[in-house]
């Protein structure tokens, strides 16, 4: 079988992808990626084929994370959908269709935010299915806001017509064929009603590009030890809730060190003697070692944090974050605190609550073992070759 990876230039969307890729590739199936190839190159392994897509998106990928990082709520999602999801697709499209007659696949696997996929599948007659690398989606995220929805399904509905595709009304973001979600409804919370072409195969995780050095030796083993990460995209965005961070560490117990991942020139001046900050941090290698972890509610980060058993406190701050902390609160496995006004007593008390209260402790590791039973990538494979 010949499949065809399409995905944005996001790592939480790549890296599962990448698992998935590497298991089919180790049964003799055939795998391609396509997507902006500079930032797939960094994201993937080197081995990796890439076919380029949408290496040309006006203003380019840095301005548009200019423009974007400080948007929250309302905002955030229409400037995601009106000046990324929507161009990127645009951009996309050549570069996709001229993959997919260049590698010829049997099936093309679509990330959720890359609609060219779909739209040059179904143009194509080539079968596809959808890679859903966070849970929002799913769980009807514009319910408190049908405005909102509306807007987004009309956007989704423009782009459609604009490719003569607009007939039956199909959503690109949604395969009737197979979604895998990266996830299991032990976090989700999706109940009994599970659609059958729904494949809950929890996170696929595989090898990832070199991680940074590490000083291991400066890890207590005599203290508690908290991860502090809010992604690759938000750190310029975290200023203020670094603050609140080394606030915090000054009066938490003295068992307790706190690992930050940010640039040091993010956290200004003198740090407490339980604080180690590093510019970036090998995570996953790093999060055997830990007690719990503070996160912006990304989906990768949440769901290899859960994987290792290990409580969060969230503290989204746009896009699907907001309903991946929703998730984490309501499954009992962590704290919510708000990312833009967070003191450092609230942030302590938090920290406080998810390292001594030992409920959200057992209802992450309730999730870790249900992520196992579900096989991750290996899952993911089996579904993708039934559809053959």
């Amino acid at each position: 079988m010949r499949v065809l990876f399409t995905v944005p230039p996001l790592a939480g969307h790549v890296n599962p992808t990448a698992a998935v890729g590497a298991e089919l590739a180790s049964r003799g199936h055939e795998v391609a990626w396509t997507g902006p190839p500079a930032e797939l190159a960094r994201l993937l392994p080197p081995h990796a084929r890439i076919l380029p897509a949408g290496e040309h998106l006006a203003g380019g990928y840095a301005g548009l994370h200019e423009r974007w990082r400080d948007l929250r709520g309302v905002a955030a999602l229409r400037f995601l959908w009106q000046e990324a999801l929507i161009p990127l697709a645009r951009a996309m499209e050549p570069g996709v269709r001229a993959a997919a007659s260049e590698f010829a696949p049997d099936v093309l696997v679509a990330d959720q935010q890359t609609l060219a996929g779909p739209l040059v599948a179904r143009g194509l007659g080539i079968p596809w299915v959808t890679s859903a690398s966070t849970s929002a989606e799913l769980t009807l995220p514009f319910a408190g806001f049908p405005k909102v929805g509306e807007w987004v399904s009309q956007r989704i509905g423009a782009l459609l017509s604009e490719y003569g595709s607009d007939d039956g009304g199909w959503d690109p973001r949604f395969s009737d064929r197979l979604v895998w979600v990266f996830s299991t409804p032990e976090l989700v919370g999706t109940g009994a009603d599970v659609p059958p072409h729904h494949a809950y195969v929890g996170p696929a995780f595989g090898a990832r590009p070199a991680a940074p050095d590490f000083p291991w030796r400066r890890l207590d083993p005599a203290r508690r030890r908290v991860l502090v990460s809010l992604g690759t995209l938000n750190q310029e965005a975290g200023i203020r809730f670094y603050r609140s961070v080394l606030g915090a560490a000054e009066h938490l117990s003295e068992d307790v060190q706190l690992v930050v991942s940010a640039p040091a020139s993010a956290l200004g001046g003198r740090t407490p003697a339980n604080v180690l900050v590093q510019d970036g941090v090998p995570q996953l290698e790093l999060l055997p070692h830990l007690d719990a972890v503070v996160s912006h509610g990304g989906h990768n980060t949440v769901c290899e944090a859960l994987a290792h058993g290990l409580p969060l406190v969230v503290a989204p701050i746009r896009d699907d974050q907001p309903i991946v902390a929703r998730q984490v609160v309501e499954a009992g496995a962590g704290v919510r605190v708000r990312f833009g006004r967070t003191g450092p007593e609230e942030l302590r008390d938090a920290l406080t609550a998810v390292l001594d209260d030992p409920g959200p402790r057992r209802a992450a590791r309730r999730i870790q073992a249900s992520f196992a039973a579900a096989g991750g990538a290996a899952a993911a494979a089996d579904r993708l070759e039934k559809l053959s």
